[in-house]
């Protein structure tokens, strides 16, 4: 019973911490409120769960201790070394404590990504909240609770010193999706530095947008927060401005930059044609543009939308909600947190790396429904080749369509892998970048036939693969 359990203590042996010196332990936390936030660094709802730690954090420095716990889902994120990784991507400051065995998530029986535990000043369990927390409601109640044990004195306030990596930086940042214009220019979500990059051909740089700190001004200082998609054409480039939920657009010709979908914070799940400036967006990961019709991957209420550019209207265009893999109309289908894009105008296909169930799906244009080609649920992931049926993804977040295949940027393997829709195989390019020691790639691009354009996202820099000649090279690092 909440209030009367005594909190199972977080110092076990074995357990790796970050952002502080030692390891924290209830006893040297006596006399503080205690927010434990258990997450993994795939799940989008925990993604959404950092912005309020960060208020509250700010709010009551010396009352509150936050200490994320990450207790992963995939194989991959059992690695320390990326546990860091996402830390530093995700400017996370407070102390995280990695739990790569789940001995704390069984301690204090949860459930499910993000599950929040509120631990009291006598260290005993006072409340549990899982999914996503209101953002004005839980630093309410926190601010009461802090009074409430202030007055009884139970409550001892003092800092708690942290020690957060300093995490160089240098041209690029944790780069995300990189999209071709039709001019043969390149646009890039240089995501770590909130910027978006225009380049030419060869890898040059000849523009950047964006102040370089989290914002989302418009006009001609413009201010980016976390962008992770673009897509080009002659006109404009567009952003999938994640973490400010919304879609933005950079004029080419004036340099000027207009927000042209989403209010500014994470909204509910998309439905029918409504104005794309009074419908709030959740996360939107990946974009790609054709037809006057923007496609956005909306990560955060896991489905496909749709933005018409003239009339400035938005709709869903596939999933229901409801996060799963199931396949059928798009109204009624499940996603789980589509994270890349691919158009295909020639097959009339909108193809899309579903990240959390690891598969490869594609979306009729035509008649609206999708099917997957590799994937079968939430918790069905490897790295298997093979017949499209038995292959196996780990938390794909690129795709791109080239000389009749697709290439998809498998992230969590660390690897290209190749789907051939008319072989029905899946294959990888392992013999082509291993030895370049790729890191989570989150974004891809064919150009033509034989070239890729890779971003090698935690090794901050972008890949060029020459397929004819099997080589393998730094294009912008």
């Amino acid at each position: 019973m909440f209030g009367l359990t005594r909190a199972p203590d977080f110092s076990q042996p074995g357990l790796q911490w970050f952002n502080v010196e030692h390891p924290l332990s209830l006893t040297a936390l006596r006399g503080k409120l205690v927010l434990l936030d258990f997450w993994t660094f795939c799940c989008i709802n925990c993604f959404h769960t950092q912005p309020v730690l960060r208020e509250l954090e700010s709010r009551f420095p010396e009352e509150l201790v936050v200490i994320g716990v990450h207790s992963p889902k995939f194989d991959h994120e059992r690695d320390p070394r990326m546990v860091a990784q996402a830390i530093d991507r995700y400017d996370i400051a407070h102390p995280v404590v990695h739990d790569p065995d789940m001995a704390l998530w069984d301690a204090y029986c949860v459930k499910a990504w993000p599950t929040l535990v509120l631990i009291s000043p006598e260290g005993r369990v006072i409340g549990q909240l899982s999914g996503e927390p209101h953002p004005d409601l839980l630093p309410e109640g926190i601010g009461e609770m802090i009074e409430r044990f202030f007055s009884m004195g139970k409550l001892r306030p003092r800092p708690l010193d942290t020690a957060p990596r300093v995490v160089a930086g240098g041209r690029l940042r944790f780069p995300g999706k990189i999209k071709r214009g039709p001019d043969g220019l390149w646009a890039l979500a240089d995501c770590g530095h909130h910027q978006i990059v225009l380049l030419d051909d060869q890898g040059a740089e000849i523009r950047r947008f964006g102040s370089g700190e989290p914002g989302h001004q418009d006009g001609d200082h413009p201010s980016f927060n976390g962008p992770e998609g673009v897509a080009i054409d002659h006109d404009a480039i567009y952003v999938a401005d994640t973490r400010n939920h919304l879609i933005r657009r950079v004029d080419r010709a004036s340099s000027v930059t207009t927000t042209i979908a989403g209010q500014g914070w994470r909204g509910g799940t998309l439905g029918d044609a409504a104005p794309a400036l009074q419908t709030a967006l959740a996360s939107p990961w990946d974009i790609d543009v054709g037809g006057g019709i923007l496609y956005f991957a909306n990560a955060g209420s896991h489905q496909l939308g749709a933005l018409h550019l003239e009339r400035g209207l938005v709709w869903r265009l596939a999933g229901c909600g409801a996060e799963n893999l199931s396949d059928g109309d798009g109204d009624e289908c499940l996603l789980a947190q589509p994270s890349g894009l691919a158009l295909c105008p020639e097959s009339q296909s909108l193809y899309f790396a579903d990240a959390e169930t690891s598969a490869l799906r594609r979306l009729c244009l035509k008649t609206g429904r999708v099917e997957t080609l590799v994937g079968a649920g939430l918790f069905d992931f490897g790295a298997a080749n093979g017949p499209l049926a038995q292959a196996r993804l780990q938390h794909p977040l690129g795709v791109s369509v080239g000389g009749g295949r697709l290439f998809v940027a498998d992230s969590y393997n660390h690897a290209i892998r190749v789907v051939d829709p008319a072989t029905g195989q899946v294959s990888d390019l392992n013999h082509l970048t291993g030895a370049m020691d790729l890191c989570e790639p989150a974004g891809i691009a064919a150009a033509g036939d034989d070239r890729l354009l890779l971003s090698d996202t935690n090794n901050h820099r972008i890949l060029e693969v020459d397929l004819r000649q099997g080589v393998v090279r730094a294009w912008a690092a």
